[in-house]
């Protein structure tokens, strides 16, 4: 399913700090600034974590799934005019489920819902991955502004 992205993976990377092998969302093709966010991660055998994960057997490792979510919250984040500009960093994480695999081949839509800010420095994020229409993983996810 081709969809026409919101951002671009280049727009995506003067938005955030990641870079390979840590860039991890490749599109945007839904966003409400300051609110929510959909995105796209293509998961592809490249990918230098496949090397030792498995061997013969290769899964997405839950803490890549986690950082792309938290990335697609991130540009929620960012986007936001009232909030200072720097780098923002996990400040928590709550309630994250595993519930399907992921492997090459796959495509993750990220969904992040922003749920709340606090002084201007704390943000938390409802975020959920799907393959195919199946949840992979969901959860929350806090942020904090780093001086």
């Amino acid at each position: 399913m081709a969809t026409s992205p919101v951002l671009t993976s280049e727009q995506i990377l003067g938005l955030l700090p990641h870079r390979y092998p840590f860039a991890l969302v490749d599109r945007v093709i839904e966003h409400v600034p300051g609110k929510r966010a959909v995105a796209i991660k293509n998961v592809t055998l490249n990918e230098p974590q496949f090397q030792g994960h498995f061997p013969g057997r290769p899964l997405m490792p839950g803490v890549l799934i986690v950082e792309a979510m938290a990335q697609v919250g991130g540009l929620i984040v960012t986007q936001m005019p009232n909030l200072a500009k720097g780098l923002f960093v996990f400040a928590g994480i709550d309630g994250v489920r595993f519930r399907k695999p992921v492997v090459p081949g796959d495509q993750l839509r990220i969904s992040c819902e922003l749920l709340s800010v606090k002084r201007q420095r704390f943000g938390k994020v409802k975020a959920e991955a799907r393959v195919d229409g199946d949840l992979v993983c969901s959860g929350e996810l806090m942020f904090s502004l780093v001086d």
